[in-house]
């Protein structure tokens, strides 16, 4: 999570900043007249956040750019397929809408301290234990955006995942509560894929997001690493993953019920 943000954010950023540098526009005035906080502004023009399309519209007409910077936009998104962790964080941090399906494993957004931890002791090669510590600490932040009311999560979790402890068993009825903690906050959904669930065009994990914008781009999980995409047939693909794997799931209510249950198996 280290990696400078896309170019393509910093460029455009840098472009809006000489221009309303040129128009004598000060940040405060553009950020008024776009309805953002002067932070808001602040990092999209220094490339640490995605411009949107409003910021880019205000700019333009605020700072009389004719068009050049709002034609900027097609440009923002995600390549149509590239690797990494990375720009699906960024991306998560600004998402209004965040689903994800994880067969075997807890969503990263969902796991306790001591599941992580748990995780990245088996990775391999073997992490140090400093590496380890910035890990944990880097996805603890990324929790935070389930605090964030105006943001819908709706998380699938696959039975697998739920009966495999990562680490002792009181570490995992831990979990098990986080679960049950997170799944009554009204913007979240949680559901349960039991193993007889399963089909076969969804068998690996995926994320969909949802930007500002109303945009998708999804993210397919892989062996060694994931795919980032915002072409128009994986994401209509993914689309209907979803769909699929909430028909196929226990409702929210059983789900917690299920839960429940695994927990006073333990």
């Amino acid at each position: 999570m280290g990696s400078q943000p896309p170019m393509a954010w910093r460029l455009c950023g840098n472009q809006a900043k000489l221009w309303r540098t040129r128009a004598g526009v000060t940040r405060e005035e553009l950020a008024r007249e776009a309805n953002y906080d002067f932070e808001t502004v602040k990092s999209m023009e220094q490339g640490r956040r995605r411009p949107t399309e409003r910021f880019l519209q205000v700019t333009d007409d605020m700072c009389g750019a004719h068009g050049f910077l709002i034609a900027m936009l097609d440009y923002l998104g995600p390549e149509k397929s590239v690797p990494g962790y990375d720009d699906l964080f960024r991306y998560e941090e600004e998402a209004i809408s965040i689903c994800s399906y994880q067969p075997l494993l807890i969503p990263g957004l969902l796991q306790t301290e001591e599941t992580m931890r748990a995780l990245f002791s088996a990775h391999w090669p073997p992490l140090e234990d400093d590496v380890i510590d910035q890990r944990v600490s880097g996805r603890l932040t990324r929790q935070k955006l389930l605090e964030k009311r105006s943001r819908a999560f709706a998380f699938v979790i696959g039975e697998a995942a739920l009966r495999n402890p990562m680490g002792s068993i009181d570490a995992h009825k831990c979990q098990l509560a986080r679960l049950l903690e997170v799944a009554v906050q009204r913007n979240v959904i949680l559901q349960v894929m039991v193993a007889e669930g399963g089909h076969p065009e969804i068998s690996s994990g995926f994320v969909l997001l949802e930007l500002p914008d109303h945009r998708r781009i999804a993210y397919e999980e892989g062996n060694m690493m994931g795919k980032l995409s915002s072409d128009p047939e994986m994401v209509s693909f993914m689309v209907h993953c979803n769909a699929l794997v909430g028909r196929l799931a226990l409702s929210p209510e059983r789900s917690e019920r299920f839960i429940q249950e695994l927990m006073e198996e333990l």
